[in-house]
């Protein structure tokens, strides 16, 4: 698996960079709610997708979800080196779902290798989700909605500049050396896509039909509605298991996992009245985990 940077003046669309954003406030115990973001190089295009937790199972749920909704086809995928993303399961669906797809990762320790998607990291989630902790199934489905309304938006409506140039200035004696950059006229990445694909091709077509449609300002209105909405839902409780299965958008991709689950829920309860734990690793339990913490040291 090549490991390296995508080039920003790669000319095709479909060279995704892929992260994940935690929301897991100040403490990084229990399970909690991630944003899965793609962003392709050549466009800017985004999409994302909150899961919860970050097992294999739902990286790969997410991606069957957002990678059908590009309106290209998907050339690279460039992620981090994290287990989440280098693993078995996600090489068998990629070779499934997309074999002509590149699997590339950065280089160890090196963030910028994926500089576009960090980016975009803070613009397009923390600048709308803050610090917060997020770890319950209906925050990760009011998620899921906001990030529905976004789409259209930063994609469709949204002008975004493109660096196109570099260059190091030398110190003189009034100021410090420094890197110029040069960029070019803001654009929606629907405007970038068409000037690659043409203006005669049925999918820039269509999208700009669906943009005539939207109202930016009502639409951005409803994109911070839909914020604030989430910021009302509880959080998970203590001693309550959080069912990430309820969270899949295509479960139908692993009838193992949801019969596994399944099993975990029809365990007897003890004699003793007291909840059966369940074996999947999807509770949230903040004053267990700190006390085992503490315990531990």
């Amino acid at each position: 698996m090549p490991a390296y940077r995508i080039p920003r003046n790669v000319a095709d669309p479909g060279h995704l960079e892929l992260d994940l954003v935690h929301h897991c406030g100040e403490a990084t115990v229990g399970e909690y709610v991630h944003s899965l973001q793609l962003v392709d190089v050549a466009t800017g295009w985004s999409v994302r997708r909150a899961i919860l937790g970050r097992s294999r199972l739902v990286v790969v749920d997410a991606l069957a979800f957002l990678l059908p909704q590009l309106p290209f086809p998907l050339r690279e995928l460039h992620p981090d080196n994290g287990s989440e993303f280098l693993n078995q399961m996600l090489a068998d669906f990629l070779v499934q779902d997309y074999p002509d797809c590149l699997l590339s990762r950065s280089h160890s320790a090196t963030p910028n290798d994926n500089r576009l998607v960090e980016q975009k990291n803070s613009s397009l989630i923390r600048h709308y989700l803050g610090d917060r902790r997020l770890d319950s199934v209906a925050q990760t489905h009011a998620l899921n909605a906001l990030y529905a309304r976004m789409q259209p938006f930063h994609n469709l409506v949204q002008p975004v500049m493109k660096q196109i140039a570099k260059a190091w200035v030398p110190a003189t004696d009034d100021r410090p050396g420094y890197v110029r950059r040069r960029h070019d006229t803001p654009r929606p990445p629907l405007q970038r896509l068409c000037d690659i694909l043409g203006h005669d091709h049925v999918t820039p077509q269509v999208l700009f039909q669906r943009r005539d449609d939207i109202n930016p300002l009502e639409l951005r209105r409803a994109i911070y509605q839909d914020r604030d909405h989430i910021f009302t839902l509880p959080g998970a409780q203590l001693g309550q298991t959080e069912n990430v299965f309820a969270t899949l958008a295509c479960p139908d991709r692993f009838p193992a996992a949801v019969a596994a689950l399944q099993a975990v829920d029809t365990v007897d309860k003890p004699q003793t009245g007291l909840t059966t734990v369940s074996t999947a690793s999807t509770t949230t339990d903040l004053s267990q985990n700190r006390k085992e913490e503490a315990t531990s040291r």
